[in-house]
């Protein structure tokens, strides 16, 4: 097998039919061979039925329990042979052996044309290429940061004083807009998660997703082990994906802010010096005092709802606290 496309859904039934039509539809242009995995992370909005009715060529895993993004992959993954452990759900196996590349895909993405053929192609013709990401863009199909460096502390900083002029530089962690126009495949730290093709082999030698990230930053902690592995990691330009952003995310925003903010932790203990998580944790209190009066100024102006104010707070302290 060339490829298994693995895509994790939550609630996102309609988004998720869109996704699996425009996926097989971009295999079967490819030419590859290849099987596509949904695994479902408890939905209470009908997605695994709609796969089973309407995409039996799918292999489903519906799970009782929201894993996470990270564990409902490795799942996958070890149905392919190539996550560590054993499964601890039911599964229909994948194909096997193991396909040369695996394509970690959101549901609210939609693929377009050739894309898959083109991250495949790239994939052959690059042997020192450990993983690639497509070129994504809003529904409207303008621009969108598809790839960037690994997050540093002007980063965190941006996160809460944002210098509009500067959100775009590099110094914010995002590659020249110029290098997408040009089309050509370009060297970059991570890919958004939200398409990222890794070579199998790639995959043995560095392990699956780390389990203890239930959201976000998993597929950059995965980044940096490929690189540390001395594997390079590409954006492909050329292979076009519509991605709608944040659509399972956006049900608990007050909760996943928190997630996110434990994730990013975890991965600045994991990857940086004591100095830097130092540095981190007080740029974050200092800019949740920020986002907090702001709150404030936005609920006295009638700008946000009581509930709205609370939800925000308790966020904010949640984080300050981890």
């Amino acid at each position: 097998m060339d490829l298994a496309i693995i895509i994790v859904s939550y609630n996102t039934r309609d988004l998720l039919a869109d996704c699996l039509q425009s996926a097989f539809a971009s295999l079967e242009r490819s030419g590859m061979a290849g099987e596509v995995c949904v695994v479902d992370n408890a939905s209470a909005d009908g997605s695994a039925g709609m796969v089973r009715e309407r995409f039996p060529k799918a292999t489903l895993i519906a799970l009782d329990e929201n894993l996470g993004f990270a564990a409902g992959n490795n799942l996958a993954l070890r149905s392919m042979g190539l996550g560590q452990g054993a499964p601890t759900s039911p599964r229909s196996p994948l194909a096997h052996p193991f396909p040369r590349y695996v394509l970690f895909l959101n549901p609210d993405t939609r693929v377009l044309g050739d894309a898959l053929g083109k991250m495949g192609s790239f994939m052959d013709t690059t042997p020192t290429a450990g993983a690639a990401g497509a070129r994504l863009v809003h529904a409207d199909g303008s621009f969108q940061h598809s790839a960037f460096a690994f997050p540093g502390l002007a980063q965190i900083f941006f996160d809460f004083f944002p210098v509009h002029y500067l959100l775009d530089s590099r110094l914010n962690g995002r590659y020249p807009r110029s290098l997408y126009e040009e089309g050509q495949p370009f060297a970059v730290d991570h890919p958004l998660g939200a398409a990222l093709m890794v070579r199998a082999e790639t995959l043995v030698q560095v392990g699956p997703f780390d389990e203890r990230y239930f959201m976000y930053c998993e597929e950059i902690d995965l980044c940096r082990r490929i690189k540390a592995a001395r594997w390079q990691i590409y954006c492909v330009p050329q292979a076009e994906i519509v991605h709608l952003v944040a659509q399972s995310t956006r049900q608990f925003r007050d909760q996943m802010y928190v997630a996110l903010w434990r994730s990013r932790f975890l991965m600045f203990e994991k990857h940086e010096g004591a100095a830097f998580c130092w540095t981190a944790r007080r740029l974050v209190r200092l800019g949740l005092w920020a986002k907090a009066r702001r709150a404030r100024t936005a609920h006295a102006r009638g700008e946000i709802t009581a509930d709205e104010l609370a939800g925000r707070l308790a966020a904010y302290r949640e984080v300050t606290a981890l």
